[in-house]
């Protein structure tokens, strides 16, 4: 009988002993996620960036997928929670996440520290007519700054302030040496953006778009902006046949008969416009808005502007 009974306690130590050491883990790895620093990026350009400087110091979520429309992407539920469980928020502001700022502002509410980065890089306003037109006018601050490489670079910089002021547990010197060989990285392409771009001839030097997009890269290298066939700062909007028509007269104007179409929207405006021009137009694709997945052409912010560097180049010398 008693050894009946001695069996049974020890099953029931050792059970006791099993669950003890099973839940044990369970805690430690639910308490290991928690203590880990997160950061949350709005944008996949940014995303990339922001990697590149917080390395392997914090866990760097992204919410927007490759390829998608910055102007129109929305978030889930999951991912609108990952916000506010953040120990930092990066994002471009600007109006550019027009489907997302309420989550980030919610997130500021709930004592999350948030950094709208593109506030914070000099930022110009795109116009809203064509070319000098009468509906030439100033309007909303363009947020599209990473199209010029040094605004890149100076929000580089930030991003790594922000970084080692709010995400407790960083190493700092980590994340400064990080942040040291990005810059660099940086400064190299817009060396070699200057140089491609060289080859342009003066009056070759004019962009249109299917959207305001462009307007820091243009004032970065001495582009001029014709037009866009939105004339929008964002792809939500839309073209009226008044639009398409100033912007083919801007275009017969300055002898321009390309355009450069957003690789994340249909070229469905860009096509339209050709009709309007008679079919002789040049359509060269660019990835100005998004990154692709990694081995599909922009993977990361620098492949990304080194291959627009060289359609651009191409599409406007006629190389």
């Amino acid at each position: 009988m008693s050894v009946r009974v001695g069996a049974a306690r020890i099953r029931a130590l050792l059970v006791t002993l099993v669950s003890f050491f099973v839940l044990a883990a369970a805690t430690g790895c639910a308490g290991g996620d928690d203590e880990r620093p997160r950061v949350v990026v709005t944008t996949n350009i940014l995303g990339d960036i922001t990697r590149e400087i917080v390395g392997d110091e914090a866990d760097v979520s992204v919410l927007m997928k490759p390829n998608a429309d910055p102007h129109s992407f929305g978030l889930s539920a999951v991912q609108a929670a990952d916000l506010e469980n953040a120990d930092l928020v990066v994002y471009n502001g600007l109006g550019l996440e027009e489907n997302v700022l309420r989550h980030v502002e919610a997130a500021r509410e709930s004592g999350v520290a948030t950094f709208a980065v593109g506030e914070v890089a000099d930022p110009l306003t795109f116009h809203t007519g064509q070319d000098g037109g009468p509906e030439d006018e100033a309007g909303e601050p363009d947020p599209h700054f990473w199209t010029d490489p040094d605004r890149a670079r100076k929000a580089a910089g930030l991003i790594a302030d922000q970084v080692t002021e709010h995400v407790g547990g960083v190493d700092e010197k980590a994340v400064r040496a990080n942040a040291a060989r990005y810059d660099g990285q940086l400064a190299d392409l817009t060396t070699w953006m200057e140089k491609s771009f060289a080859a342009v001839p003066e009056n070759r030097r004019a962009l249109v778009t299917n959207h305001h997009v462009f307007g820091y890269l243009a004032d970065r290298f001495g582009f001029r902006v014709i037009g866009a066939v939105i004339p929008s700062g964002t792809t939500l909007a839309s073209p009226s046949s008044s639009d398409l028509r100033s912007l083919t007269q801007a275009m017969e104007k300055a002898g321009v008969r390309t355009v450069f179409a957003d690789s994340s929207q249909p070229t469905k405006l860009a096509e339209v416009l050709r009709q309007e021009m008679g079919g002789d137009v040049d359509v060269v694709s660019l990835y100005s808005e998004s990154l692709t997945e990694k081995g599909k052409g922009a993977g990361t912010y620098l492949e990304m502007m080194r291959a627009n560097t060289s359609a651009m180049a191409e599409g406007l010398t006629g190389d």
